[in-house]
């Protein structure tokens, strides 16, 4: 692996954290960036020791917010400015936004770049969930051609007007589907699209919305986006478990840089892997349970930090026990009652009672994780595939869409 140029933005380690919603909030990327730049010590001898200031070098990789709808962002809704909050020590601040409106979307970016709120705006066009794309949106929206060129090229001329007071100019970046199904694949004409608009880079999770996240990806298809798109990164997602499985990627497609979502649930020390593997070492992080039990404490108090109470940063936590324990002997009622805590003195007391000499379990706590199920009849607007294009009717669908949008 090399550095990777994103815009004015430069990557030290080819690595991204992907856009997950309720799991790549303001503490869970911090852990994340923070096995990066252990990553990097242990590769190179040295590690960042503050950010800089113009949010132009990320040395241990990029770490994306949560997906952000861009009509909140305009709204400023409580939530949405506190999902958008960064670590102070972040050095290049990544938000992805979600939207199905040109205008919109660009109205989001100016807001985010003027006000010098992020150094990197990715779009969101590969969101699978059905309350997504039955509006048009996530990994449908390519399947509309003008639709789609209307949102990059106004999000990149956004961006570019608002970068005007900056030293440089925040680039957006894409990251999308395949598409809808086999028979609606839209990804190399996005692709091409993209790159005519100005957007900074794309990146190709390897399945359909159809797939959602089942079967194998594709990995075939982001070597022909390679091949498609020649003069802006190209990077690669989907079953990126382990950083053998991001070097195996980036070696049989071709592509720049890959990003990782799901193998990191209940991981974040991948990115020790993957950051010391993109500069030639061999350094990998296997945890005994009680170095998992000390990860699990200190995501814990990160989230009390973050959202301020108790309760519900113990809550937000739920899921990502069983993410934390998979390979781990530790029965079925103590992980029910570790996924109920409702304070951190509880999870002291929980986390005290597990067998904590207990050593890295092995291949049981490796490969797939997180959300797979099977593969999905995508739900979309009536009418959505008889055109390429868009009609009056659909406008007005999306427009309406747009609107009810509330919250993060």
């Amino acid at each position: 692996m090399t550095e990777l140029q994103i815009g004015a933005v430069r990557l030290g380690s080819p690595v991204v954290l992907a856009p997950m919603a309720g799991v790549t909030n303001p503490p869970f990327r911090q852990l994340c960036r923070e096995a990066g730049v252990e990553g990097l010590r242990a590769a190179t001898g040295t590690a960042p020791t503050a950010a800089p200031a113009n949010g132009t070098h990320a040395p241990a990789g990029l770490y994306v917010t949560e997906m952000i709808t861009s009509r909140a962002l305009v709204e400023r809704t409580p939530e949405t400015m506190r999902m958008i909050t960064p670590d102070p020590a972040e050095p290049v601040r990544s938000v992805q936004l979600y939207g199905v409106d040109p205008a919109t979307i660009a109205a989001a970016i100016r807001i985010l770049v003027a006000e010098d709120r992020a150094d990197h705006v990715d779009l969101n066009f590969g969101c699978p969930v059905p309350k997504v794309t039955r509006k048009g949106g996530g990994g449908a929206l390519p399947w509309k051609r003008d639709l789609f060129d209307a949102i990059v090229t106004d999000a990149v001329a956004a961006a570019r007007d608002a970068s005007a007071g900056r030293d440089h100019e925040v680039p957006v970046t894409v990251k999308m589907r395949m598409g809808i199904d086999d028979d609606h694949l839209t990804y190399l004409d996005a692709g091409r699209l993209a790159e005519r608009a100005g957007v900074a880079a794309v990146a190709l999770h390897a399945r359909t919305v159809a797939q959602h996240y089942s079967g194998q990806a594709r990995w075939e298809h982001i070597a022909r986006l390679k091949e498609a798109v020649t003069t802006i990164p190209v990077l690669g997602n989907g079953d990126i478990w382990s950083a053998e499985d991001a070097e195996e990627l980036m070696t049989q497609t071709g592509c720049d840089g890959v990003v990782v979502g799901r193998g990191c649930q209940g991981r974040p020390w991948l990115f020790t892997d993957l950051v010391a593997a993109g500069h030639g070492s061999d350094v990998r992080v296997r945890p005994g349970l009680a170095e998992v039990a000390a990860v699990i404490r200190r995501h814990a108090e990160l989230m009390v930090e973050h959202f301020g109470e108790e309760g519900r940063a113990l809550r937000e936590m739920r899921k990502h026990m069983a993410w934390y324990l998979k390979g781990y002997v530790v029965g079925g009622p103590t992980r029910h009652d570790l996924g109920m805590v409702s304070s951190l003195a509880e999870l002291d007391d929980r986390l005290a009672a597990l067998d904590l000499a207990q050593p890295y379990p092995g291949a049981g706590a490796e490969g797939p994780r997180g959300r797979a199920g099977s593969a999905k009849q995508p739900h979309l607007p009536d009418g959505w595939l008889t055109s390429r294009d868009m009609d009056a009717g659909l406008r007005a669908m999306l427009a309406e869409a747009e609107l009810s949008v509330s919250g993060g």
